[in-house]
């Protein structure tokens, strides 16, 4: 089984290959360029690097944000399509999800964290279990004085995780010392984890029908916003 893995719902672009025996190999390009711009040049950089093919692969994992709406609309239209055309099945993962993930040993409860621009992050609640996490809440969106209020009402100890947290990290730490942040290099969605989390699945043939598999956009875009504004001041 080789899965390709795709997550473009944040400004670091992530692709990998991986089996159920572990990673093949990854790239993660963190940059301003968009990422219709960057993910088909990384996609053919990784096949070459690894020495694979696209007929080689036989399952595609795709992070389903919530995260940048264009990206998000890229990653997943990318991967439905390699998905049809090799004829393979697809599984889709939430982005907060695969943020989460590497967190797994910790002691702590997670919350995983991803700038949603706007002066706002979208954030999830998880419990680590042995070999993975559990999400403990659905997927918010809003701004850091609303989660810091949150982890001061939560007595335990707290690891947050992803480049929201790091964006604001001066409002966050306010909530308490029981708060600590992870590592900046667990700041994105990675799609070696994406993969590692879609194996089990491909394997138990749980996969993913593309007409119902659609990104988490958990709020509004900018566009729809800006004209519900002038449809009210109209």
């Amino acid at each position: 089984m080789l899965v390709l893995g795709i997550d473009t719902s944040t400004v670091s672009t992530s692709i990998a290959l991986g089996t159920e025996h572990g990673p093949v190999a990854s790239v993660q390009v963190a940059s301003q360029t968009p990422s219709h711009e960057t993910v088909t040049p990384a996609l053919t950089g990784l096949l070459e690097w690894a020495g694979a093919s696209l007929a080689s692969v036989t399952g595609l994992a795709v992070g389903l944000g919530p995260g940048a709406f264009t990206g998000l609309r890229v990653g997943v239209a990318m991967a439905k399509t390699l998905a049809q055309s090799l004829g393979v099945p697809i599984v889709g993962t939430p982005s907060l999800d695969v943020v989460a993930y590497p967190m797994r040993q910790t002691r702590r409860l997670i919350c995983a964290t991803i700038d949603a621009k706007r002066g706002e992050l979208f954030y999830a609640f998880y419990r680590p279990l042995p070999g993975g996490v559990a999400r403990e809440t659905g997927f918010e969106a809003g701004p850091p004085s609303r989660l810091a209020a949150e982890l001061e009402t939560r007595r335990e100890d707290i690891l947050l995780v992803g480049n929201g947290s790091l964006l604001y990290r001066q409002q966050l730490e306010v909530a308490g010392i029981h708060v600590e942040l992870a590592s900046a290099t667990r700041g994105y969605p990675d799609a070696a984890s994406l993969v590692e989390l879609a194996v089990p699945r491909l394997q138990r043939e749980e996969f993913d029908r593309l007409y119902d598999l659609q990104p988490y956009y958990v709020r509004k875009a900018d566009a729809e916003i800006a004209w519900d504004q002038r449809r009210r001041a109209g």
